[in-house]
């Protein structure tokens, strides 16, 4: 442990060499974040901190430049090791509302990665009303190749809908952060660029991801982890780019905290990669090794069991044990091990279940000799029996939207909330917990359930007020002890596995994603649609939390059904369809993506993804995906349509290594592969439109 003060005009008090970062504290007392011999101008004060009374220094849009950040001043540091981690805690003070701030940085030893949190205490005579603050801040980022800082950068970010998620954008950061020709005003200008979530779908919008690159191979890369409120900006400050990262704030999100004296608050964390070579690949193949750290340790993790799910395509939440019957047999055969009854398993009501749900019984009229009996089949058949639940929600005509106390729900000004026909439990409140936690007990202590789909259908808005706090503090709260129950479940039954979804994509973050198994990447139907979803869902989770549909039918071709199932070869198979209506030739194609799946599910958890087109657009014809394993490199390539049947792809990692390409899937697959190890680039032609093949690149 370490403890220094600052004793001349300008001193280091943390560095990361692999990161190529420092902290900087001047005679002042001022602590910045940014790369070494950058000048202090174009650096961010370490924290900034909006409250009411204390603003801006700086009027706009941005929220650096805060009068309590300027203010903060350095009181020590300390740093410790634990493992190959080292964790400093940097401490400052604001003078003038008592503010003290501890900002815990965290890195691996030698990794390029940079993870932080902040905790703040009021330790004045005076409560102090919160309207945001930043988790990270860094400034000084800038491109070599020309004069202008910013000219040569580029700017990333995800845009994300329900059915459309993990949709990839960029631009010249000069495009939309335009010179201002600063000398002739003295001011930087008042916007930058932003993304934000909106709502309790922490996803709905935007994944809490984006990047800046060079054209030297350096990527800045970061990822906020909230399932409440985010946002991050961007902008220029002295001819450099800086990055801001934060949780919820009071203009986009509701959110303000009264600390009272004595009182504290901690930030969501926020973590910042940096690649000096290979671009955003290698950028996210660093986030992913880092995602696999902070998450929670389960046996899904090493089994990656292939998921049969009645839902997609197929009994749409329409389930009976007449036609389940028939479907657990068939996915049983074609090698699925565990099978999910999804929506629907509860529903009795003459008027429909959406508005009536809450209870979490199984409906008589579905399953006359009760559910046990559907729940035992799937057993007997050697698979895991898995359920779909929406633990958060209560329907208006749901008995418990009377039984449970008000207080166990969702306000806002005294009156509770509803949307689309639900309320919104409250897990703070210990009735709405007890409620769920014996939901939970009794469908896995006592039906034998081992798998639960969570799924999240509405946006409940900024949040909840409970007494004086602010909507977006409720949703925040509510969140927190959401994500604690999901733990207790987990401490509880720990061969639990738990699935997060949010209508498909639309809570797909790593507060959740720290602690479910898995995660649904879409509700996108149109096998042709799918593609580009599929092939981004590993910049937004691990491939092994990436649960991707493949909806084979009997109605379909070869081809279309080969298509649909190698979507998910590199990820985690969610396998639905009427498996039982096909035909042996087409059950034999089936049987074959999940025989290839369990062949190369041992290397998924180890690798990293890549994208040797570069991050899919919506629309583009010729798709890919890559995966470098430590035993094999593997490529799934879509054909959408074009009119030409062939595409050159980069595998730069392989260049000079006499690799060989074999197609793994489908195995009667016309396709053709071609290494070219002298360039690193593999070539695959698809003499068909609307097909898609697996191929392996091994080595020796």
């Amino acid at each position: 442990m370490t403890s220094v003060v600052a004793t001349v005009e300008r001193s280091r008090i943390w560095s990361h060499p692999a990161l190529g970062l420092h902290a900087v504290v001047d005679a002042a007392g001022g602590v910045r974040l940014g790369a070494p011999d950058q000048d202090w101008a174009r650096l961010v004060p370490l924290v900034e901190v909006t409250a009411t009374g204390h603003g801006r220094m700086w009027s706009g849009e941005r929220f650096i430049e805060t009068a309590i950040g300027e203010r903060m001043t350095y009181r020590d540091h300390e740093t410790v090791r634990d493992g190959d981690v080292e964790r400093t805690t940097i401490r400052l003070a604001d003078p003038a509302t008592g503010l003290a701030a501890e900002v815990t940085l965290e890195a691996g030893v030698g990794a390029t990665f940079l993870r932080s949190r902040v905790r703040l205490v009021n330790e004045g005579v005076e409560p102090v009303r919160l309207e945001s603050v930043t988790t990270l801040t860094l400034g000084g980022i800038s491109s070599a190749v020309t004069e202008d800082g910013l000219d040569g950068l580029t700017l990333h970010w995800a845009d994300n809908d329900w059915l459309a998620e993990c949709r990839w954008r960029q631009a010249e950061l000069r495009d939309r952060i335009v010179p201002l020709s600063r000398f002739a005003h003295g001011h930087e200008g008042r916007g930058c660029f932003e993304r934000y979530s909106q709502g309790s779908w922490s996803t709905g919008r935007h994944l809490p991801l984006g990047a800046l690159t060079d054209r030297d191979g350096n990527a800045w890369l970061w990822q906020i982890e909230s399932s409440a409120g985010w946002r991050f900006e961007t902008g220029e400050r002295e001819g450099a780019a800086y990055v801001a990262l934060f949780g919820p704030d009071d203009a986009h999100h509701q959110w303000h905290q009264l600390l009272a004296p004595g009182e504290e608050f901690h930030t969501v964390p926020a973590v910042l990669v940096r690649a000096e070579t290979g671009g955003l690949d290698a950028a996210f193949g660093t986030l992913t090794d880092y995602r696999r750290g902070i998450r929670r340790d389960h046996p899904d993790r090493r089994a990656l069991p292939v998921i049969y799910n009645d839902y997609m395509n197929t009994l749409m939440g329409d389930p009976t044990t007449e036609r389940l019957l028939p479907l657990i047999e068939a996915a049983a055969g074609a090698g699925a091990e565990v099978f999910v009854i999804d929506a629907g398993w509860y529903d009795d009501d003459a008027q429909g279940w959406w508005d009536s749900v809450g209870a979490w019984e199984a409906a008589p009229n579905r399953f006359p000799d009760g559910i046990q009996e559907v729940l035992d089949a799937i057993t007997k058949h050697g698979m895991t029996p898995g359920l779909w639940l929406e633990p958060e929600v209560v329907g208006v005509r749901s008995p418990l939207a009377h039984t449970l106390p008000p207080e166990a729900f969702f306000r806002r000004g005294g009156l509770r909330v509803t949307e689309h026909g639900r309320h919104h439990l409250d897990l703070r409140h210990p009735a709405a917990r007890a409620h769920l936690d014996e939901v939970v007990d009794r469908l896995v202590g006592d039906w034998g359930v081992g798998y639960l789909k969570l799924d999240y259908n509405i946006n409940i808005g900024p949040g909840t007020e409970n007494g004086t706090e602010s909507a977006g503090a409720g949703l925040l709260g509510h969140h927190r002890a959401h994500l604690d129950w999901m733990a207790g479940l987990l401490d509880r039954h720990p061969g639990l596995v738990l699935e997060n979804c949010g209508s498909g994509g639309l809570r797909m973050d790593y507060a959740q994603l720290a602690v479910a198994q898995l995660q649904s990447t879409s509700d996108q139907q149109d096998p042709l649609r799918y593609p580009p979803i599929a092939a981004a869902s590993g910049s937004a989770v691990t491939p092994e939390q990436a649960a991707i549909w493949a909806y084979p039918q009997p109605d379909q071709s070869l081809d279309a059904i080969a298509f649909t199932l190698t979507a998910p070869l590199l990820g985690r198979v969610h396998l639905s369809g009427f498996l039982n209506l096909m035909n042996d030739e087409q059950f034999d194609l089936v049987r074959s993506a999940v025989s290839v799946y369990k062949d190369v599910r041992t290397e998924i958890g180890a690798a990293h993804p890549f994208w040797p087109l570069g991050l899919p657009g919506w629309e583009d014809e010729w798709i890919a995906q890559g995966l470098r394993g430590t035993e094999a490199t593997y490529v799934t390539v879509w054909r959408r349509g074009s009119d030409d049947t062939g595409r050159a792809l980069a595998v730069p990692h392989l260049r000079g290594v006499p690799a060989h390409a074999t197609v793994l899937y489908p195995g009667t697959a016309d396709a053709g592969v071609q290494w070219d190890a002298a360039e690193g680039r593999l070539t695959v032609t698809l003499p068909r439109a609307d097909t898609a093949v697996l191929v392996r690149l091994s080595v020796g």
